[in-house]
């Protein structure tokens, strides 16, 4: 099984990995927190919770907080800084702002999102080109470790390299193990700022359009048909799907000059 996995790329907790029981109310918030969070990013802790008293869900504040990181996600909005990396993180600059972006792998960017199955969640991890919208590489764990975000970055490398890779602030992406990689290959590193997810808008875009078009009108059943399907949607993604602001070219076509 270790020498299958390892020929699949697939990591073994992965293959093993069973959902966690989660309290079946939690769980149903958390998917009605994921879906309205998709249309509404903008949404924080506060209007979040008043949301769900609009769907007849009593919860307070607090438990949506909880709820919302366990999940990973904030909303998309500027706020002064309440949190902080690790004493010892090195923080990297915004190099984005006012760049014209007019090539396949000048920048590319990544991130994270959850998904939801049956009795628990799992996460999703991509690398996408900014030109082109070419989605590079993407994993898939149960936990949100740097494990997958290192497989992810480096099946992408294998097919390019950038001038400018931009992240979140996420303990992942700022890890010494996750830049020190990109620093060795003299890639230059971006950071969005703190509570600024607008800064990694293609990716955010992504998300939305990966949960609308696939995670929701699939709900899997388990962490095999997730890999399964999301392959078939990824292909789907950077094959296939026109893209308006691609004057309704597919992704592979701009990125690869086809």
């Amino acid at each position: 099984m270790s020498r299958q996995c390892e020929l699949l790329d697939l990591a073994r907790s992965t293959l093993y990995y069973k959902p966690v029981a989660v309290d079946p109310y939690e769980l149903h918030l958390m998917n009605l927190i994921d879906q309205q969070f998709t249309a509404t990013p903008f949404y924080g802790i506060r209007r979040m919770s008043a949301w769900l008293r609009t769907q007849g869900e009593v919860v307070n504040h607090k438990r949506v907080a909880r709820l919302m990181r366990q999940m990973g996600i904030e909303a998309i909005y500027p706020r002064p800084k309440t949190s902080h990396p690790g004493d010892n993180v090195r923080r990297y600059p915004y190099l984005l702002k006012g760049l014209v972006i007019d090539a396949p792998n000048l920048v590319w960017s990544t991130d994270i999102t959850y998904l939801r199955l049956p009795g628990g969640f799992i996460y999703l991890v991509a690398v996408m080109d900014w030109f082109s919208r070419y989605v590079l590489s993407w994993e898939v764990s149960n936990t949100m470790d740097i494990h997958f975000c290192l497989s992810a970055l480096e099946s992408a490398l294998q097919q390019g390299q950038p001038q400018i890779f931009n992240s979140d602030q996420g303990s992942q992406f700022t890890s010494e193990a996750f830049t020190s990689y990109l620093e060795r290959r003299n890639i230059r590193i971006s950071q969005d700022g703190k509570g600024r997810a607008f800064d990694n808008i293609f990716v955010e875009r992504l998300w939305r359009s990966v949960k609308y078009e696939e995670v929701y009108i699939k709900d899997y059943s388990t962490v095999a048909v997730a890999i399964q399907s999301l392959g078939k949607y990824f292909e789907f993604y950077n094959h296939q799907r026109l893209h308006q602001a691609l004057n309704y070219q597919v992704p592979a076509a701009v990125h690869f000059r086809q």
